[in-house]
């Protein structure tokens, strides 16, 4: 009887550790509009989101929309529309400051001049 409440405890144990990892390590998918124009913005982007927290981000030259996987226990969406606002790219929820936005190559000028090259 005491080898059996023994064991019932370390699988019980398990469980509960098993599902508090996993609550840890869950991600999230979302895609939002994000605005340039190029491979340069592109790769600007996708770099932007080189951060902790976030598994992937790739952003599509022809729609404009970014998908991204992340941990939302590590990282927040609005913390990652953050990012890519820093290097001067709009999203839905964030527009990039002025005087960044300015900073980049004029093919990336999304604003002026909307175009979907891929150089």
């Amino acid at each position: 009887m005491k080898n059996l409440l023994i064991i019932a405890m370390f699988v019980s144990g398990m469980f509960f550790s098993h599902a508090a990892w996993a609550q840890n390590s869950k991600t999230e998918k979302v895609t939002f509009k994000v605005f340039g124009n190029c491979t340069q913005c592109k790769e600007r982007i996708e770099l932007a989101c080189d951060q902790k927290g976030i598994k992937m981000a790739e952003w599509n030259i022809d729609s404009k929309v970014m998908t991204v996987v992340y941990n939302p226990a590590k990282v927040s969406l609005e913390k990652i529309h953050e990012y890519i606002a820093a290097v001067g790219h709009d999203t839905e929820l964030k527009k990039a400051e002025d005087k960044v936005y300015k900073q980049l190559p004029d093919c990336c000028l999304f604003r002026e001049n909307p175009n979907t090259h891929h150089d």
